[in-house]
């Protein structure tokens, strides 16, 4: 998937019992999602919990946050209530296929606290329009973009009229 090009739909139940889909998230700017590894991963915990205590300045500058992840629902929930992330609507049961279709990395768990397969993070800012600004995926948990990195890019992105890039 390349900047200005459509994103693949994505519907997922989240961990309040309501379901939530791309499509209809109406963002004002941009909807900014965060594929994360699971419950079993702290540098996930660490991530989401970061996001949420942001979550203000990210609605401010018209941004819809998701974490999305490969974890059951039992296991999502369980995030939800142990984690700080309360205002950060949390979806689970993402697909070995859609994880491929959003071209994240997948890793088989090599230990009893990780799950059988699950995907590595993936950072996605997509415009109103559906059409991906930028995505960051990555192979391993570790070095993900800080959010108030993301924050500070998104000003310049708009104070500049800057355009996607990356689609050469």
């Amino acid at each position: 998937m390349n900047p200005r090009e459509k994103t693949p739909q994505l519907e997922l139940s989240l961990i309040n019992d309501t379901n939530w889909s791309l499509k209809k998230q109406e963002a004002e700017k941009y909807t900014l999602i965060l594929f994360y590894r699971g419950y079993h991963c702290p540098v996930c915990r660490k991530q989401l919990e970061e996001v949420t205590d942001n979550i203000s300045r990210l609605i401010e500058r018209g941004i819809h946050v998701t974490g999305i992840s490969m974890d059951s629902e039992e296991k999502a929930k369980k995030s939800g209530k142990e984690w700080n992330i309360a205002e950060l609507p949390i979806g689970f049961g993402l697909s070995k296929e859609q994880a491929k279709e959003w071209g994240l990395y997948l890793s088989k768990g090599i230990n009893e606290k990780e799950p059988e397969l699950f995907s590595e993070p993936g950072m996605f800012l997509i415009k109103a329009d559906q059409s991906l600004y930028f995505s960051s995926v990555q192979t391993m948990p570790f070095t993900r973009p800080k959010i108030d990195d993301v924050i500070q890019a998104v000003d310049y992105i708009e104070n500049n009229d800057y355009p996607a890039r990356g689609e050469a």
